[in-house]
């Protein structure tokens, strides 16, 4: 649905959210080149309608605020064509003098199929060196490799509607409810449709995936491992295998069985191991066991680990051992993490992959790419991963670096390391649709490229679904598509020739024939049958399943014939040696930590942070610890604690909540240097990865943690960004957006006097403030107004001056009524409001709705409590009188955890 309308009247565009790997489907409004609604595609087989309340919150994210709209070389701002010599001469001079492999491609799983495409193309085809990884190594390079080792290649045998035809769902390492909503709904409506249906949780902590959960399985972290050797014992000794399928489809089963008895000779030794109840253990094991239809859905929780491999084998194990794989409600499901992650693994977007699914371990491979793109320095051997790419950055061996949509200074492991080595490196090149992030910040030339509502393109969700991407809004400013930047990159270098697209379509034509290219069957991925696609059809593409040999011919499910992209056609049973983590505590850090999303903000905010309305759920960056570990190091519930670990330190809000086991925290990933003053979790991190992936262990980080006194607390709410880390005697700030401007939570450990000078917000008038100050009790308000530019228009006889500034601190945080406060930045303020302003509360009381549990319509707490003593006993009660959980359903769980509480 494309419908062309005139320039004051709407149109409806298809279109791909750009958020997490299910890859929902959007239906776009557009009116007057303005975003101004979402809703989900019906008829896309992902979501079949329904979206998030981030996918539902993406037309609040496309205003031009903290949007780069020029080029800018050393800081200022140049010509395209200035920017582009830079970048050309700059990786030329240097590959000429220190070779191919002394430049680096650092993409992102949010980028186009498309803008991977030429990237990959660019630098393992023509500058000849394999140095082009991604963020995608951060969460699915596990994953990919498992996959290689036991089907050939990296393939996901299932699909969506699996998840609803399984009778047993296992949820492994993922936290579905708040990571992929969409699906946790699906499988919701799934199980409430066959109450039969059973679903296993397996997560450290109790989330809200466990609101469906017929058992939790609350593991010591890491012990996964163990957990699925275990089981593929128990299926062999419970006469619970399927022999015939593991006779004629699979490989190295007895050495498989052979190992997993070695480690975990009896259910108690799993059991001690995993630190699950025996009966527990037993539950889940037989109903593994008796259930055909079986699905394990698996994500970060496996992956990111220094075994994430071997983790993942385990489970594909246990399905090969049984034949469940290749049936409708049968097989392991690695579901991704990032909108394209899968689409940048089909082109070779990691540096241990070549092109279209072939490798360097294959010369023929490497030949056949080679006579495809007549690449005249083709890359031979595999390139540096991620973390590895990085140390070569900071050691010197790498000396210009290309980042591509992502913001690895907040990502990677070890951040103060990453960004040492960013100040040390030669030229570092950032491609970027925002203007201030850790990693711009470090930007020698800042590339503006084109964002989401701009693109133009195709993503491959994690069901191996494309769809298309479109573009709703002209490019902001002077922005360029990410694939035409490469492109004009690669001209300067002189490879003009091979790199003249003029259309994304033409890209995926390129790509689409090298996937089939003397493929002769012999590679799953096969998107051939689209080669010679027309432009209008691809305008028009349908969401459509790979692998497609044939226009119009999709495929749901692999493996349904039990051939496998192995040499011998059979799936290769791996022989796994569960192990504890790499990281273990200690007397120092005595604690682990566990890292991760959580439900309505998206990696490091820079999208997300954009809606205001997605920072009322969660406002502020935490530690949630368990009560017992609170008392043991004397951690008060909102209080701030240093979270420290070999690398670095945080300073966070502690949450204390039983859902954690004692011993264990958690931590979420979102918050950066941009908006807070401690709070990047990058900078606990170790660089311990799985030796065969290169991805990080961000699962599992010893710790400690030590309350912080603060000599005062406050809040400060500011009708513009304000840049508080330049403020020294302010320990702790974290910047929360609302309409109109900016709420920080601030906090110090000296006297309030004279630190708010630095502000630099021009306190000097005294006309335009009232303000009240206390310095034996730390008391400070201040109301800040601007009678520039406002009419003359008065309210009941009175001057109305508009907002600025508010500023209160006391020793303790001051109890005042946020979100009043922040409505009267929409408004003209009357000399009669200006004392209830220092007062925090307005004149007439109004309802507080407390914390919000639902943002989609702002529902909060209070309010829902309030509903419940009044009489609403059910969910559906709540739902009919609220509306809370009745548009995107992320927060049911937690409507639910109120009417039982």
């Amino acid at each position: 649905m494309h419908q062309s309308a005139n320039h004051s009247e709407t149109t409806k565009i298809k279109t791909t959210c750009p958020y997490c790997g299910v890859g929902c489907g959007v239906i776009a409004e557009v009116r007057d080149d303005k975003l101004i609604a979402v809703s989900g595609d019906t008829e896309h087989p992902a979501n079949l309608g329904r979206l998030c309340v981030k996918g539902s919150s993406l037309h609040e994210t496309t205003h031009l605020e903290g949007r780069l709209l020029k080029p800018m070389v050393d800081g200022r701002t140049t010509s395209w064509s200035n920017a582009i010599d830079r970048v050309a001469l700059g990786f030329s001079e240097i590959i000429e003098k220190h070779g191919p492999d002394a430049v680096a491609f650092y993409l992102s799983g949010q980028i186009l199929t498309e803008d991977y495409y030429v990237a990959n193309k660019l630098m393992k085809g023509f500058i000849g060196s394999a140095n082009v990884d991604t963020n995608s190594r951060l969460c699915m390079a596990s994953a990919v490799v498992a996959h290689k080792r036991a089907f050939g290649a990296d393939l996901v045998p299932g699909c969506y509607e699996d998840l609803e035809l399984a009778d047993l769902l296992v949820l492994t390492g993922s936290n579905t409810a708040w990571a992929h909503p969409v699906i946790f709904q699906r499988i919701s409506a799934a199980k409430q449709a066959r109450p039969e249906m059973k679903v296993v949780v397996i997560d450290p902590r109790r989330t809200a995936t466990c609101d469906i959960a017929d058992l939790h399985l609350p593991l010591s972290p890491g012990s996964d491992g163990y957990l699925f050797s275990g089981l593929l014992r128990y299926l062999a000794d419970n006469e619970s295998l399927n022999q015939d399928f593991i006779n004629q489809h699979c490989e190295g089963f007895e050495d498989s069985l052979k190992a997993a008895r070695e480690v975990t000779p009896s259910d108690k030794q799993v059991a001690k191991l995993s630190g699950l109840k025996l009966s527990d253990l037993q539950t889940f094991y037989r109903w593994f066991a008796d259930t055909e239809r079986t699905v394990t859905l698996f994500s970060q929780g496996i992956n990111q680990s220094s075994s994430g491999v071997d983790k993942g084998n385990a489970i594909i194990n246990c399905h090969l051992a049984t034949g469940r794989i290749g049936n409708p409600g049968a097989t392991p499901f690695s579901i991704t993490g990032q909108p394209n992650a899968m689409g940048g693994r089909e082109v070779g977007g990691l540096a241990n992959q070549l092109a279209a699914h072939m490798d360097f371990s294959n010369e023929e491979n490497i030949n056949l790419v080679e006579e495809f793109w007549q690449a005249p320095n083709i890359a031979r051997t595999e390139g540096l991963k991620a973390v590895d790419m990085f140390q070569a950055i900071h050691d010197g061996r790498i000396k210009a670096v290309w980042i591509m949509g992502t913001n690895p200074a907040v990502s990677l492991p070890d951040a103060n390391f990453v960004a040492e080595a960013l100040k040390k490196c030669e030229l570092v090149v950032v491609s970027d649709c925002i203007a201030d992030t850790d990693t711009t910040a470090y930007a020698d030339v800042l590339l503006p490229a084109t964002g989401w509502a701009e693109k133009d393109g195709t993503v491959t969700n994690s069901e191996r679904c494309i769809s298309r991407q479109k573009a709703l809004l002209p490019a902001a400013g002077e922005a360029r598509h990410d694939w035409q930047i490469i492109c004009d990159v690669a001209w300067a270098m002189g490879y003009a020739e091979h790199f003249n697209f003029q259309s994304p379509a033409a890209i995926f034509r390129e790509h689409a024939a090298l996937s089939g290219y003397n493929n002769n069957g012999q590679r799953h991925f096969n998107i051939s049958g689209l080669q010679n696609i027309e432009a209008s059809d691809y305008e028009t593409l349908q969401p459509q399943h790979w692998p497609i040999h044939e226009e119009g011919q999709t495929t749901d499910r692999l493996f349904t014939d039990g051939q496998f992209q192995t040499g011998s056609g059979q799936a290769r049973c791996i022989a796994v040696a569960a192990q504890k983590p790499a990281s273990e505590t200690c007397a120092d850090y005595p604690l682990i930590m566990n890292s991760g999303r959580i439900r309505d903000h998206w990696h490091t905010m820079t999208r997300t942070g954009k809606a205001p309305r997605l920072s009322t759920h969660i406002e502020e960056p935490y530690i949630e610890i368990h009560p017992v570990d609170a008392i043991r190091y004397g951690v008060d519930h909102q209080a701030l604690v240093e979270v420290s670990s070999r690398f670095g330190s945080c300073l966070v809000k502690a949450e204390v909540s039983e859902d954690q086991q004692p011993g264990v925290l958690f931590m979420p990933i979102h918050w950066s240097d941009s908006n807070s003053a401690q709070a990047k979790v990058g900078n606990l991190m170790s660089q311990q990865r799985d030796p065969l992936s290169g991805q990080p262990e961000s699962k599992l980080v010893p710790v400690s943690v030590k309350a912080v006194h603060s000599h005062w607390r406050g809040v400060i709410f500011s009708r513009q960004k304000l840049n508080l880390r330049q403020v020294r005697k302010i320990h702790y700030f974290s910047e929360i957006p609302f309409d109109n401007g900016y709420r920080y939570e601030i906090s110090g450990e000296k006297t309030v006097q004279n630190w708010l000078n630095s502000l630099r917000i021009g306190l000097h008038s005294d006309k335009s403030k009232v303000e009240l100050r206390s310095c034996q009790k730390a008391i400070y308000r201040l109301a800040m107004f601007d009678e520039k530019g406002l009419d003359e228009k008065e309210f009941d006889g009175q001057q109305a001056d508009q907002l600025k500034l508010i500023i209160m601190t006391e020793r303790q945080r001051p109890e005042i009524a946020n979100r009043w406060l922040e409505s009267l930045f929409n408004e003209k303020i009357t000399s009669g409001q200006r004392m209830a302003i220092l007062a925090g509360f307005p004149t007439e009381p109004q309802l507080d709705c407390g914390n919000i549990v639902c943002s989609c319509f702002q529902v909060g707490e209070k309010t829902i409590q309030a509903a419940i003593t009044a009489g609403a006993a059910d969910y559906e009660t709540l739902a009919d009188e609220l509306k809370c959980g009745t548009n995107c359903g992320s927060c049911i769980p937690e409507v639910k955890s109120l009417l039982s509480a």
